[in-house]
Parts: structure tokens; C-alpha cells; sequence
């Protein structure tokens, strides 16, 4: 009888196997940041493959392809800009030439001058403007730690670029070198998971700029019925940044709020927080699972489930690409249990008999 003790050759191959693991992991956790930026510049190719694809067809080399898309994206980027920085620069150019009229007819309220007798606003004020020249080294010693960190966020965007240029020109020839690697009798099988996954991203992709397009219809639409200047802009803006989730329509939505304090307060800005809460609950909640369970075929309690573990282990990060892992973790999920189900198929079960490889029909019993 033999026995249960596990050899020593076991135990020791079982060791080593946890030390190379844990080796791994503190190594993939020195290398956070280049993981993490090899992360986003995979997430990012994979997004703009179906682009890039789009101009290859068409007989334009890859590189130049590749060029288009980025100058594209650029392109739109400045245009929209240019339709929102200027607008709201002037309505706050109007705003500081409207202030000191503004200051008159507060100091002309007898409600002000009460509460200014009492807490004496003016004097504080004054006492802050004439503490402003010590603070001065304080703002600079802000400001250059803000310039640093814009540097080094423009340092890491322009190495995530070019690291996404390189993945799209040679993504392809890198991926059949690694399917080469397999055994040929896995390498359609794993071909195919991959496509999949490639194509729920991009799905993803095609999802989200639907659901921003909805996001600045909507914001049109209720900006051009109050009446409030420069809908357009406002809802381009809103589009953009719906784009990011978690925090970017909640931004667009208080720069949209301000500009109706400017206009028409407090109408159009109770009207406008209605209006932004509702369909905030409304997109969250059943746009972008239906959208998602279309473009992407993740189940909406995945995707809500999804969104909000990204965002609490991640951020904005974690929320902008956890849908995409979600769809590429039930890609897995699915295969797997093809395969097991494959795997478990009882005896004697195989192709029908008029198929290749299936048993030969029974003869006719002799008459």
C-alpha cells in the first residue's frame, strides 16, 4: 500500500513555486507605475484598434493610419476648446466688470450695511487684502508644485502614446508570436478568446461615446428651452467629460450650474439641478447597463458591480476600464466552462452518425 506522505521531491517543488510567486508579486509591485502605464496604453490600443483598422482597409499605411487617428483625436480635443474656453472666459470678463456695480448695491441694501455693522464684513476683507503681498511666497511654492505635477503628467501621457503607437503598429505580429508559443492545438482557441475580448473593448469604446452623446443632447435640449447662452458649448462640454466616469459629469455639470447662476438665477439653476440629478440617476442606473448589455454583452448588475469596485479600488482609473475587465473576466468565465463541459461529456456522446468522425449507421437487419 502506498503511502500518503508527499515526497520531499514534492514539498520541494511545492516551495519553490510559492517563492517564485511571491517574487513575483513584490517585483509587479515595485513596478506599479510602469504596470499601471502599460495598463492604460494596452486598454488605450485596444480602443483606438477599430479606428486605426478603419483607415487600414482603405489602403493607408498602418504608420500613417496610426498618425490620422491621433491627429483626429487632437483635432477634437482643440475644437472643443475652442468652443468652450471662450464663452465662459467672456462671461467672466462680464462678471468682473459687473462686480463693483454689484458691490453698490450691496453696500446700498440697509439688510448689508446691518450685518456689516455687526460682523463687520468689510473689515475683515480689508485686513485680508492687506495680508495678501506674505502669502505671495506661499501661492508661488503652490504653483510650482502644480507645474511639477503638470509636467510629469504630461511626461507619463507622452510615454503612454508612444507606447500605444508601437502597440498598434506591431500589436498584431507581438500577439502571434505569443500564440506561436502555444501548442497548435490551442492557438485557434485562444486566437478566438482574445478576439473576443478585443471586441467587447471596443464595444466598450462605442458604448461610452453613445452614452456621452445622449449627456449633451439632453444638456442642449434643457439649456436651449431656459433660454441660457451658449448651449451649445455647454453641452459639447458635458459630452466631453461624460467620457470620464465617476467625476467627469459631475464637473461639467457644475460649470454648466455657474454659468446659469450668471444668467438666470435662481430659475434656470434649480431647473438645470433637477434636470442634472434625474439623468444622473437615469445613466447610471439603466443607460449605460442597457447600452453596456448591448455593445459589450455584460449582464447590467455586472456592470453597476463593476463600475463602483473599479472606482473604490482604483479611481477614476479603475472605473474608466473596469468594464472592460469585467467583460474579459466573463470571456474567461464562459470559456472555462465550455471547456469543462466539454471535458465532462459522458461516454459514447460524439458527432451524429452523418457527421465526420461519428459512428456508422446501423446496417438493415436481414430479412
Amino acid at each position: 500500500m502506498a503511502s500518503a506522505t508527499p515526497s520531499t521531491r514534492s514539498i520541494a517543488k511545492v516551495f519553490f513555486t510559492v517563492v517564485a510567486l511571491t517574487g513575483l508579486i513584490y517585483l509587479l509591485y515595485l513596478l506599479r507605475s510602469v504596470v499601471g502605464l502599460l495598463c492604460i496604453a494596452v486598454f488605450l490600443a485596444a480602443a483606438l484598434g477599430p479606428a486605426v483598422d478603419f483607415f487600414a482597409r482603405r489602403h493607408v499605411p498602418r504608420v500613417l493610419a496610426i498618425l490620422v487617428v491621433y491627429v483626429l483625436i487632437l483635432v477634437g480635443i482643440f475644437g472643443v476648446g475652442l468652443l468652450i474656453v471662450p464663452p465662459i472666459a467672456s462671461q467672466v470678463q462680464q462678471l468682473s466688470q459687473d462686480a463693483p456695480r454689484y458691490l453698490d448695491d450691496l453696500r446700498a441694501n440697509p439688510q448689508f450695511r446691518r450685518y456689516d455693522e455687526k460682523y463687520r464684513i468689510t473689515t475683515k476683507l480689508t485686513e485680508q487684502a492687506r495680508n495678501l503681498p506674505s502669502r505671495l511666497s506661499d501661492a508661488a511654492g503652490a504653483l510650482q508644485a502644480v507645474t511639477v505635477g503638470v509636467f510629469g503628467a504630461v511626461v507619463q501621457l507622452v510615454t503612454v502614446l508612444t507606447i500605444v503607437f508601437f502597440l498598434l503598429l506591431d500589436g498584431g505580429r507581438l500577439a502571434d508570436f505569443a500564440f506561436r508559443l502555444l501548442r497548435p492545438m490551442h492557438q485557434h482557441h485562444y486566437r478566438s478568446v482574445a478576439g473576443d475580448i478585443y471586441r467587447a473593448t471596443a464595444g466598450y469604446v462605442a458604448g461610452n461615446l453613445i452614452i456621452s452623446l445622449m449627456a449633451g443632447t439632453t444638456t442642449y435640449v434643457t439649456l436651449a428651452l431656459l433660454g441660457v447662452p451658449f448651449a451649445v458649448p455647454l453641452a459639447v462640454l458635458m459630452a466631453f467629460l461624460d467620457l470620464i466616469p465617476l467625476v467627469g459629469a459631475t464637473i461639467a455639470g457644475v460649470v454648466v450650474g455657474l454659468v446659469t447662476l450668471i444668467t438666470d438665477f435662481p430659475t434656470a439653476t434649480l431647473v438645470w439641478i433637477a434636470v442634472f440629478v434625474v439623468y444622473q440617476q437615469l445613466e447610471n442606473n439603466v443607460l449605460q447597463p442597457i447600452v453596456y448589455r448591448r455593445t459589450v454583452d455584460v449582464p447590467p448588475l455586472l456592470v453597476i458591480v463593476a463600475v463602483l469596485a473599479g472606482g473604490s479600488l482604483l479611481g477614476v482609473l479603475g472605473a474608466l476600464m473596469a468594464i472592460p475587465v469585467a467583460a474579459a473576466i466573463q470571456i474567461f468565465v464562459r470559456d472555462a466552462w465550455r471547456l469543462r463541459q466539454g471535458a465532462e461529456e459522458p461516454p459514447g456522446v460524439g458527432p451524429p452518425p452523418d457527421e465526420p468522425g461519428g459512428a456508422p449507421p446501423p446496417e438493415p437487419a436481414p430479412a
